[in-house]
């Protein structure tokens, strides 16, 4: 079931298509940057995670027991470990998840919800479908695990949960900070954006480009295609800014070849881009 969800939720992310979530914050989840990993949606990782656990758990079944005996209770004696290790690892990174949910994204996705509790589930069953030996080794190997998994899991995302941490030793301006946050059709429209190769040259000095972040948000300001044109920002592309013929100001949209001047408001750039995702912006 774990992975039937979950490829049906990376089917739906790589389509960019609405997920079918009565609770109604699954695409908002689903677009905001915790969604992607290494550039891949969180979702196909979850499906290759439960997948693992379906292979190690079915395996022993394969042998049959009246004729190869010794042979099964060997696999089952190392896949039984295995699973115990896979379903603590995927109990502490739901947990995060549901953190993340709660306090970050602050949207309910009954899938994100429904996979913590068959990570829950995996856990206990693993811990209770066999006999232990020896329970301080499985405590320590779960204590191992778990550390491993956190430590892992807040690297992975430390770039989106403290971006300027990250990138303090970068050179360069960068302006004010976005104070606003990014709803699922703001993060889409910038993806979007992103996608059709459009181009946002500014300055970061510039009021104006800094009002355009703020219709966009925090979250889409990491996702749509903005240049610096400035020559002390950060990440500067000063030659592509001025190989740009018509480019008198900032901020200017180049959209499909269209030079579009000033800040724009989220729903001309949707209809310049041809955009048909939701545009239910916040902000």
């Amino acid at each position: 079931m774990g992975a039937c969800g979950t490829a049906y939720l990376t089917v739906i992310k790589l389509m960019g298509d609405d997920a079918a979530c009565p609770a109604g914050g699954c695409d908002r989840v689903l677009s905001s940057p915790y969604a992607e990993v290494f550039g891949l949606p969180l979702t196909l990782f979850g499906f290759l995670g439960y997948l693992g656990m379906a292979v190690m758990a079915l395996a022993p079944f394969a042998i049959n027991p009246d004729r190869q005996k010794d042979l099964r209770r060997q696999l089952e004696s190392t896949t039984w470990p295995l699973l115990f290790m896979g379903a603590t690892a995927m109990l502490v990174f739901s947990g995060y998840l549901m953190y993340l949910l709660a306090f970050e994204i602050q949207a309910a996705c009954l899938y994100c919800i429904t996979s913590a509790i068959f990570a829950a589930s995996m856990f206990v069953l693993a811990i209770l479908g066999r006999r232990w030996d020896d329970a301080g080794q499985l405590v320590f190997t779960g204590l191992i695990v778990a550390v491993v998994t956190l430590v892992g899991t807040l690297a992975v995302y430390a770039p989106i949960s403290n971006p300027s941490a990250v990138e303090a030793d970068i050179p360069g301006e960068v302006g004010p900070p976005v104070s606003t946050t990014s709803g699922a059709a703001e993060m889409q429209l910038a993806q979007h954006l992103a996608d059709i190769d459009a181009k946002m040259y500014g300055a970061w000095w510039c009021p104006h480009c800094h009002d355009q972040k703020q219709l966009f948000g925090q979250e889409a300001v990491q996702v749509m295609p903005y240049v610096e044109c400035a020559d002390d920002g950060r990440n500067a592309q000063v030659e592509l800014c001025r190989s740009v013929e018509g480019l008198t100001g900032f901020p200017t949209w180049d959209i499909n070849g269209e030079l579009l001047v000033g800040a724009q408001s989220l729903e001309t750039l949707a209809e310049a881009s041809g955009y048909t995702g939701p545009r239910d912006f916040q902000n």
